[in-house]
């Protein structure tokens, strides 16, 4: 099916919808470009006022925003409706910030004056994926409209009713109309908008292929491009860490989300003699949680966001398996849908897995596991965990636990990653940046490097 809500936890469709055709895109195109033309010289008080009324339409309608993602995509309610608060968190974080950030950075030169003044680029093309429905859309919209862009999403196909509630928001808040457009097409009508010379950057977030797809095309027509994609974060816990503190953090950052995120901690490295009671207390909190209908606020695993997605997350578990990896716990799909209700039965469900004893040259070695599966490997020294976490191609996130300050300094020198969190969870904040490196992608959304991936730093002279 192209276009359409269907709810993961039932396979019931909710509402399907057409995508628009090539004269409708067209007039998208235009429309935006010409609102640019304006709005770009609002003041940013405006732009500020109108965010903070975003924000505070986010909270107003909370719980029926997140209700919709949830039956959308499968969250679970309460972390449905976390979401919409941090959407109205960056809100408004850029509108109090953005101005700041954009001021003239000054320069000492041989002219009597010269600085660097910060300008909009124009329209940008923003694709963004399913697994947070609207955190991954507003953290891009916010900076960009703030800056004075004007911006076209082509969201998820399997969350249309979440694309449609961001423009209303930002449309009933006061921007422009055309500031913030939705366009519901496919993905084959992508290359199309951003070959358009009105479209000036784009910024991806989702799997490898896409952005490797993405990536070629704006190159082809030197335009600006950021990509967040994929991850196989490590969570190293070494001897001196908490390891009580560590254990719960580690379900949490395994599981949120029903495992579809991308920063989600995935391959756990344990360092020593640590690693038996890591592994018991890690297995105690998988077993401890409830798997079912995400709107039950006592759910804390719901279902996987597609059939595709569940069926590609039991193959890799299998493979594992079969090549030799022990499941600790779960691994067995089959038992947990015989347990649940009726009503569920054809739902997208996948059991909190976890893996041990994983040989050499499965999956694990190498992909990304995106659904509730934990993968856990030991190794005897510091040296070991960090060349087992730099071993993938991937580098967006790492979180290391350690009380020992060398060991977290060498941890910070030498994961490759974007970020690195010591005994934390790794979290996106709009005031840190945010973003990968390797083939987790590149390019900073939120804070100020992310405000300035979309603006022209335009060096001004004066005599």
């Amino acid at each position: 099916m192209g276009i359409a809500s269907i709810n993961p936890a039932t396979g019931t469709t909710l509402k399907t919808f057409v995508s628009l055709d090539a004269k409708q895109v067209e007039n998208a195109v235009s429309e935006a470009q010409t609102c640019f033309e304006t709005y770009r010289k609002t003041p940013f008080a405006d732009r500020s006022r109108w965010m903070h009324k975003a924000a505070e339409a986010l909270i107003a309608e909370k719980e029926a925003l997140g209700k919709m993602m949830t039956l959308e995509m499968g969250k679970t309610i309460g972390s449905a409706i976390a979401e919409v608060e941090k959407c109205a968190w960056v809100c408004r974080y850029y509108a109090d910030n953005a101005e700041t950030f954009l001021q003239d950075e000054p320069a000492s030169t041989d002219a009597s004056s010269s600085y660097v003044r910060f300008l909009p680029l124009g329209v940008l093309l923003a694709v963004m994926p399913w697994n947070y429905p609207l955190w991954q859309v507003f953290r891009a919209a916010a900076p960009a409209l703030m800056a004075g862009n004007t911006m076209l999403l082509k969201h998820a196909s399997n969350v249309p009713q979440s694309a449609l509630e961001i423009a209303r928001i930002f449309t009933t808040a006061g921007f422009p109309p055309s500031a913030f457009q939705t366009l519901l097409i496919g993905a084959s009508q992508v290359e199309s908008i951003l070959t358009d010379p009105r479209v000036k950057a784009v910024s991806l977030t989702g799997s490898g292929p896409a952005g490797e797809a993405v990536a070629a095309t704006a190159a082809r027509h030197i335009k600006k491009s950021v990509l967040e994609l994929g991850g196989s974060d490590p969570f190293i816990v070494l001897p001196s860490a908490d390891v009580e503190s560590a254990i719960a953090t580690a379900a949490t950052a395994r599981l949120m989300n029903n495992g579809q995120s991308c920063i989600a901690a995935k391959r756990f490295i344990l360092v020593g003699d640590i690693a038996d009671r890591f592994e018991q207390g890690f297995a105690d909190r998988f077993r401890s949680q409830k798997v079912g209908d995400p709107m039950d606020p006592d759910t804390t695993v719901g279902p996987l966001a597609t059939p595709d997605i569940l069926k590609e997350l039991e193959a890799q578990v299998q493979a594992c398996i079969t090549q030799g990896a022990t499941a600790l716990v779960g691994g067995d799909r089959r038992s947990l849908q015989q347990q649940l209700p009726a009503k569920l039965q054809e739902g997208n469900f996948y059991p909190p897995t976890i893996l041990t004893a994983i040989p050499p040259g499965t999956p694990a070695d190498q992909e990304e596991f995106f659904g509730p599966v934990a993968l856990v490997f030991r190794v005897p020294d510091i040296e070991s965990a960090i060349a087992l976490a730099n071993s993938t191609t991937f580098g967006l996130g790492a979180s290391a636990w350690t009380t020992d300050a060398k060991e977290q300094q060498q941890l910070v020198n030498e994961l490759d990653a974007g970020a690195v969190f010591i005994n934390g969870l790794v979290k996106s904040d709009p005031r840190l940046p945010f973003g990968g490196i390797k083939q987790s992608g590149y390019g900073r959304e939120l804070g100020r490097y992310g405000l300035l991936e979309f603006v022209n730093a335009k060096t001004v002279w004066i005599k």
